[in-house]
């Protein structure tokens, strides 16, 4: 299918519920749209290794889940002297790449991708609490190897635990991203164990803490932002190829920026 990278944009946005939204930092960020698409690469956020990638696939655009430019609106009058914004604005210009980032419009695609996506990963999908999405029953298991299967199912060489490692877990809340501490929260307390992508260290997990000395036998496992999100992208892609017939459309891993020293 012969197409501009705007129409594909346009495409996308006409396929989700309500849209489009009013207020969304799902925006072009850079790039022409009106060239010819030649490719798709989504991925959780384009830094300078995904980009060069996309450029070595032939593709022309980029979407990806989180901001390009190191801050969530994407504003750049701070960094236009910075030369590592300069090297990375000139890499995506000389190659003609487009990015576009799809982050409001994904998560309002119900069920949420990026759940059921985590779900799917950690082979608790038909689990789910009827409850809602974010609880699902488990096999017990202690919290230690709760900690142990996510590792494995996920292929990550560490994660974070708060909680006493011998504590029985039966139902886990699972929350991908940064969802606000408050909704953490809750959730913990309606599960045994919650996942978490990302959190704020004087919130969420001084909160397990507190409830594990007061004996209430709660645990939370971060595994980070970037992993507890790709599998969710990875699952959009079928979608993505439904509304884009024909378009060569491959998911790139952002990887893990931190050495475990």
């Amino acid at each position: 299918m012969v197409m501009t990278i705007q129409q594909a944009i346009e495409t996308i946005i006409a396929a989700v519920p309500n849209a489009p939204f009013p207020d969304t930092v799902d925006t072009l960020k850079v790039g022409d749209p009106s060239q010819n698409l030649t490719g798709i690469v989504v991925t959780f956020l384009a830094n300078v290794e995904v980009i060069e990638q996309t450029v070595q696939l032939g593709a022309n655009l980029i979407i990806a889940h989180e901001p390009l430019f190191y801050n969530h609106l994407d504003k750049t009058d701070w960094l236009s002297n910075d030369p590592v914004y300069q090297a990375k604005r000139r890499l995506i210009e000389e190659n003609g790449i487009v990015i576009w980032r799809f982050h409001d419009y994904l998560h309002s695609i119900p069920p949420d991708a990026t759940v059921m996506g985590l779900l799917h990963e950690l082979n608790w999908e038909a689990n789910v609490s009827p409850e809602g999405p974010f609880l699902s029953d488990i096999e017990p298991m202690t919290l230690l190897e709760v900690g142990g299967w996510i590792k494995n199912r996920l292929g990550l060489e560490t994660i974070r635990v708060v909680g006493d490692l011998t504590t029985v877990c039966k139902r886990v809340g699972l929350l991908p991203g940064f969802p606000p501490a408050q909704f953490q929260i809750e959730c913990l307390n309606a599960a045994d164990v919650l996942i978490a992508g990302e959190i704020h260290e004087w919130e969420t997990s001084e909160y397990a803490r507190d409830a594990t000395h007061l004996g209430k036998k709660k645990g939370l496992v971060v595994i980070g932002h970037a992993a507890s999100e790709e599998p969710g992208l990875r699952r959009m892609i079928p979608w993505l190829e439904e509304q884009l017939l024909g378009v060569d459309i491959r998911f790139v891993p952002t990887r893990n920026p931190f050495h475990q020293l």
